[in-house]
């Protein structure tokens, strides 16, 4: 097999499957772009033919001359380099290809309008994909949620064990996260997925009366919505759509640190799931590296770079850019791969996530039921009031602190507890199972709406 001449890991014949996915880079193939440009094109013909604007003859000939497998990629690559941008080239092999109907190809259309609704389509089916894979990851966090409901685990604040929470409480959150995600994916398509199609400066002047007819034509044909006014230089919808892919990596960031956390040594709760080889390292044969979750933590990095650069190239001059939208070209599929790839390793790491249950109970009882001073404070209040409740706990811990046990331990040496409560009574209010509060109902109510969501 030769070796790839890619030079970035989108492309790289080593990496591009560890940051993106197969599916996706076919959509931002340059096959594919050229093939959406054609799409566009040939919509247009189509559309001016409609509308009377155009023979319909010359439309029917575009249609059915105007084929990707008759372009001439290295003439067109030598030609873009001259001119900076790909239709013209395009548009003189299609006018060679079509014979007297030449002439009508890209009729009164300008540059932008093409690359712009071609992007647009790709957009439509790299959504499409993201939309998937968060159907299914969403129903691999609810499955794992519904299975932990009512495993305890420390809950952890600054780092420091806090309360006691359950696992499938810590999962629901991720859950309700990548709900939100989906809801914000199926609205932004009415504002994202519009045509482009406005003529030189925006006016559509080089069709005069029809024009507006034209476009709305053009948006039939291609299942997109017609935009307002023009959006040569207000590019809010595809920045939206991007920074969603940055909202996506992120909240999938937080639950690759959490996992790789998790998954070190000192609390070896969790792991990804076990593949031959996986994580392993070249020297320490006892490595076993929290892989998918490294390359999630490193696309949402990435991604939101990618976002910010998006929010910049809305800064454009007057009716036309100079250099902001072609910003937009490095960003935009650069996005959607590392957001497919990111997606991608998290359905693996949660689809098949190992959860030490019997490691969760043991690192909740390091504290050595200081955890849950406060559920003590609380069950002694009602005997003593609270203030002294408060001090009692207070001295006890001390205690543990200063000569070992366990905060149960310490609180059958006070005669002020042990006045009001046995030793079975005091392992029960220090037992951190005993203390979840509401997180098991609030799984069920993550689940209960996630399970809701687009019914």
């Amino acid at each position: 097999m030769s070796i790839s001449s890619a030079s970035t890991v989108l492309d790289s014949i080593l990496f591009r499957d560890a940051f993106g996915t197969p599916a996706m880079r076919a959509v931002f193939s340059d096959q594919a772009l050229i093939g959406r440009y054609i799409e566009v094109e040939v919509a247009l013909a189509r559309a001016q033919a409609r509308c009377g604007v155009i023979p319909a003859e010359a439309a029917q000939a575009i249609e059915r001359e105007s084929r990707l497998d008759r372009i001439d990629f290295d003439h067109m690559r030598h030609e873009t380099d001259i001119v900076g941008y790909p239709i013209l080239p395009l548009v003189h092999q299609l006018a060679a290809m079509c014979g007297e109907a030449g002439g009508y190809v890209h009729w009164g259309a300008t540059t932008q309008d093409i690359m712009d609704t071609a992007n647009v389509l790709q957009v439509r089916a790299a959504l499409e994909l993201i939309e998937a894979d968060l159907v299914a990851l969403r129903a691999i966090l609810a499955d794992l949620a519904r299975r932990h409901r009512d495993t305890p685990m420390a809950g952890r604040t600054h780092l420091q064990q806090a309360l006691p929470v359950t696992f499938g409480y810590k999962v629901a959150i991720w859950l309700a996260m990548m709900d939100r995600h989906q809801e914000r994916l199926r609205e932004l398509r009415p504002r994202v997925l519009c045509v482009q199609f406005a003529g030189a400066a925006g006016t559509l002047a080089s069709l005069g009366e029809q024009g507006l007819q034209v476009q709305r034509a053009l948006a039939e044909e291609l299942q997109l919505a017609v935009p307002v006014t023009t959006w040569h230089v207000a590019r809010d919808g595809l920045a939206e759509a991007v920074n969603l892919l940055a909202l996506i990596t992120g909240s999938l960031g937080k639950i690759a640190l959490d996992i790789m956390i998790m998954a070190s040594t000192e609390f070896a709760e969790v792991y990804e799931p076990f593949v031959k080889g996986r994580g392993a390292s070249s020297t320490m044969p006892q490595k076993r590296n929290p892989i998918s979750s490294e390359l999630m933590l490193a696309a949402a990095k990435a991604v939101r770079q990618h976002a910010g650069l998006m929010v910049d190239a809305m800064i454009q001059d007057f009716e036309r850019a100079t250099g902001p939208w072609h910003a937009e070209w490095v960003a935009l599929p650069e996005s959607f791969i590392l957001s497919a790839g990111a997606l991608h390793q998290a359905k693996f790491a949660l689809g098949g996530l190992i959860v030490d249950t019997d490691q969760m109970r043991r690192n909740l009882g390091i504290s050595r039921g200081l955890i849950v001073a406060e559920a003590v404070m609380m069950g002694l209040a009602p005997a003593m009031g609270r203030q002294q409740a408060h001090d009692l706990v207070y001295d006890a811990c001390r205690l543990v602190h200063a000569q070992g046990g366990t905060l149960a331990d310490a609180l059958a040496t006070l005669p002020a507890v042990t006045a009001h409560f046995d030793r079975a009574a005091l392992d029960r209010m220090t037992d951190p199972a005993n203390y979840l509060g509401l997180a098991p109902q609030m799984v069920d109510q993550a689940l209960s709406a996630s399970a809701a969501l687009f019914r």
